[in-house]
């Protein structure tokens, strides 16, 4: 099937980077796109067998988001506490010895559905789930994933993905003290159930779904199954997604027990190589709160081949900035997005990357758009080893996303990807096709009830917000956990 697509603004990309084509057009033959150019140029007649057109749209490469949102809650209850309670939604020591799964398995499908559907209709085509087991009694499971692929291909996403493990979890002790508590067998058994992960993706054959390795925060996994995962990753040829680098109290507990940082335990273990894509990379030699200058993290980083996954807004929300991301950039670093919390807003995540450009350069001119939408689109796929995806070009998958500038609210358009970022948001998304096939169309998606998932949404958060009081430490001293912005109002006497 050939379907030609039209839009205003789209940006297409000449082999060299992306260019932006004013009165564009598509032609998409099955997941494939055939020919891309003008408008008035392009194909007509009845080889073409349906024509979308987009008018006062920017349509771009679809988005790739490698820390997407897997919950409902993620971020918007833990980014607001005072310096006093930086560790309060951490389990309990209590919690962990009669740690369970707070939602059923019902519950937990109807939650990844929440989840998908909202990057669908954010324009994100391709992700790559966060983990999402501090709800669980330990660790994501097979069939956790499985249904993860399940719902993923009833919207039509490309996703990347496997169930995290770790061998312990950050808990805070009856004093207020922070540490890790260990599960060793429980770990072990995490990491076969991905491994075993891998074999299901192998025999489902599915173009849309790739599997890959996922430990969780590398403080958080012992050094032999880091190991087994590089040589797991190895001999599969699979990525690994590790959250590393991602704040200091994470370098001092490496530090301790293995002597090094975690950059250097990641080269010790066999993972710094071109399959590992690093989720955050923060807290490098450059990071003013650790020596302020280059040791030569960014030329190991650059050197290997790694790849990092940024995620500004979230970063910024939680207060740990990425030092710059041009100089990453700058020193030969794949960068991708990630969005890492609700909503999954890519567009957001590049206005507040772009911002804090400006601040830390203390420069207009290094807003560093333009970096940011490759971050989005053909940084994300040269992470994913797939040059197929992130550019609109002849021979290219058929991945894209389009944003609407046509509401009033939005005001004059000069530059459309200025306009988009300053004006709009990822809510703007009016249109997306993977691999050929569409999942989002006039800001909807075919088949999906919006009302009851909103419904549904709010009914597993309010779960997940109130199992915070059983796991905390800070519940039994009557402390609110989640005070509100103002006090509420009161009826007076």
């Amino acid at each position: 099937m050939t379907t030609l697509i039209t839009a205003d603004f789209v940006i297409a990309h000449d082999g060299r980077g992306h260019t932006e084509l004013r009165g564009g057009a598509v032609l998409v033959d099955g997941a494939c796109i055939l020919w891309v150019g003008r408008a008035d140029d392009a194909p007509a007649g009845p080889e073409v067998d349906e024509r979308i057109a987009l008018g006062r749209s920017i349509l771009m490469p679809g988005l790739i988001d490698l820390d997407a949102l897997a919950d409902v809650d993620h971020l918007v209850l833990d980014a607001w506490s005072d310096g006093a309670a930086q560790r309060r939604l951490d389990w309990s020591a209590d919690y962990f010895a009669r740690r369970h799964e707070v939602l059923s398995a019902e519950e937990r499908s109807t939650m990844r559905r929440f989840a998908l559907t909202q990057l669908a209709l954010h324009g994100i085509t391709t992700f790559m789930p966060i983990a999402s087991e501090v709800h669980s009694a330990w660790a994501e499971t097979h069939d956790d994933l499985l249904d993860v692929v399940r719902i993923a291909g009833e919207l039509g996403l490309r996703t990347f993905l496997g169930p995290s493990y770790r061998s312990g979890v950050h808990v805070t002790l009856d004093d207020g003290a922070a540490t890790i508590a260990w599960d060793e067998e429980a770990g072990r058994h995490a990491f076969s159930e991905a491994v075993r992960f891998l074999d299901t993706v192998e025999a489902l054959g599915d173009p849309l779904v790739t599997g890959i390795l996922a430990p969780c925060r590398i403080e958080t996994v012992r050094a032999e199954l880091l190991e087994a995962t590089a040589r797991v990753s190895a001999e599969r040829d699979v990525l690994v997604r590790a959250h590393a680098l991602q704040d200091l109290s994470e370098r001092e507990l490496l530090a301790e027990a293995y002597g090094t940082t975690p950059l250097g335990l990641l080269e010790r273990v066999g993972l710094l190589n071109e399959r590992l894509v690093l989720a955050h990379g923060v807290y490098l030699d450059v990071h003013p709160e650790v020596h302020g200058e280059d040791r030569g993290d960014l030329a190991k980083l650059a050197a290997a081949g790694v790849s990092i996954i940024h995620c500004p807004l979230t970063n910024q929300r939680y207060a740990f900035l990425l030092e710059k991301l041009s100089q990453y950039l700058d020193a030969g670093v794949n960068v991708a997005l990630g969005t890492d919390s609700f909503p999954p807003d890519l567009i957001r995540g590049i206005d507040a990357g772009v911002h804090l450009a400006k601040a830390q350069h203390a420069d207009l001119g290094r807003g560093l758009l333009a970096e940011y939408l490759d971050a989005a689109t053909s940084g994300g796929a040269r992470a994913l080893h797939r040059p197929d995806l992130g550019r609109i070009a002849a021979g290219a998958t058929a991945d894209l996303s389009a944003f609407a500038l046509d509401d009033v609210r939005t005001g004059a358009v000069d530059d459309p990807l200025r306009t988009l970022v300053l004006a709009g948001s990822a809510r703007d998304a009016r249109f997306s096709m993977v691999a050929g096939r569409v999942v989002l169309r006039d800001g909807t998606i075919p088949g999906v009830d919006l009302d009851r998932l909103r419904a549904d949404g709010q009914r597993i958060f309010d779960r997940l917000k109130a199992a915070y009081s059983e796991r905390d430490h800070l519940a039994a001293t009557g402390e609110p956990l989640f005070p509100p912005v103002i006090p509420p109002f009161a009826e007076s006497h």
